[in-house]
């Protein structure tokens, strides 16, 4: 059965990283390395066949880089999961090749490319009995409009708004939800794009909804992690593009449809503009966080708290340790907030941040 099945936290994956291992059209699988709980058996990038994987990619998870899905069968993996998000969401050619060698070996296939590889005749016929494809990024059923249902939670809802795309705003929510679950607190996460689904196992792929409905998806998935959570729980919503980039239209129905009780900025140390686009600059940030926070403020039931911005997610990656140290110090000086780099350590200060605000 073809997209009808999901991926298991306790699945064998192989993950099918072409060429993405160093380069940014990787990061869903890079993400998928260091934040997935369950087993990843294999890498497939003949590009680095061979390689130290920690010492390739920084990241602490020492799995064998291969270069054939042949090579990957002796590690028993179950699910072949594309890793790659190029531009456009198509399927490159070499990818598409080892798909069908990773669904000749029978195993599932789990993707998130625009591409469906379920529509495809091809790979379809591939597809051995009780092995499945699963394409996340289709939109849900039986959407509705949005109407303001996810403030009526009792739990705390903080989503995370990035000044640019790719800041590091699903790794944030995934930090802080880590690092809330590790002090015994009822954290979940809210995922909303490819990666995050796929290392969740559920969520909504927010680009793949049609606009009338985008607010009404990202609300639903709230209610749906939020079943049973109390006024103590604590729902991370993962962020989509940014107020402050031309092409980006995902920000709002998140603000819209997760009604956040409290809002965490996301940005690049020493970031100036949108990357690609150097002519679009990002405003200074306390301007940002004040429009953020009229946005916010609006369309929310009556009485309604509006959510303010109460930490910032300063991404560091590009920065020597001692820079970050600089870098964060500014940021907190210049807009009041406590600052620090959730992935280098940083994601409690924020979370006491968090827990401090009314």
């Amino acid at each position: 059965m073809l997209s009808a099945n999901r991926l298991t936290a306790d699945a064998a994956v192989l993950l099918l990283q072409h060429g993405g291992l160093t380069d940014l059209s990787g990061k869903t699988g890079l993400a998928f390395l260091r934040y997935r709980q369950g087993p990843i058996v294999a890498v497939l990038d003949p590009a680095h066949a061979g390689a130290d994987l920690p010492l390739l990619t920084g990241i602490p998870r020492p799995v064998p880089v291969l270069g054939s899905v042949a090579e990957a069968m002796v590690y028993g993996p179950q699910v072949a999961v594309v890793g790659l998000a190029p531009s456009g969401g198509q399927l490159p050619e070499a990818l598409r090749q080892a798909v069908g060698e990773a669904l000749q070996a029978g195993l599932s296939v789990a993707s998130g490319l625009h591409t469906r590889l379920g529509d495809d005749p091809a790979l379809a016929a591939l597809v051995q009995p009780g092995r499945w494809i699963w394409d996340l990024r289709q939109e849900p059923a039986a959407l509705q409009v949005a109407a303001a249902r996810a403030a009526a939670l009792p739990c705390r809802r903080i989503l995370a708004l990035g000044t640019d795309m790719s800041v590091g705003k699903m790794s944030a929510a995934l930090e802080l939800t880590a690092i809330a679950r590790q002090r015994g607190l009822d954290a979940r996460f809210v995922a909303t794009g490819q990666a995050g689904i796929l290392i969740a196992g559920q969520g909504i792929a927010l680009d793949a909804v049609r606009v009338d409905y985008a607010a009404g998806a990202v609300e639903q998935a709230v209610l749906t992690t939020a079943e049973g959570a109390g006024p103590e729980a604590l729902l991370f919503v993962e962020g989509q593009g940014s107020f402050c980039h031309p092409g980006s239209s995902a920000s709002l129905p998140l603000l819209r449809g997760s009604q956040p009780t409290g809002l965490l900025l996301v940005h690049r140390a020493q970031q100036q503009s949108i990357r690609n686009l150097p002519a679009v600059a990002i405003p200074p940030l306390p301007q940002l966080i004040a429009t953020c926070e009229a946005l916010a403020a609006l369309a929310i039931p009556s009485g309604a708290r509006a959510p303010r911005v109460e930490a910032i997610a300063l991404n560091t990656a590009l920065l020597s340790a001692a820079e970050a140290e600089v870098a964060i110090a500014k940021t907190a000086a210049l807009t009041g907030l406590a600052c620090a780099d959730a992935v280098r350590g940083g994601a409690g200060t924020l979370l006491e941040a968090l827990l401090a605000s009314p």
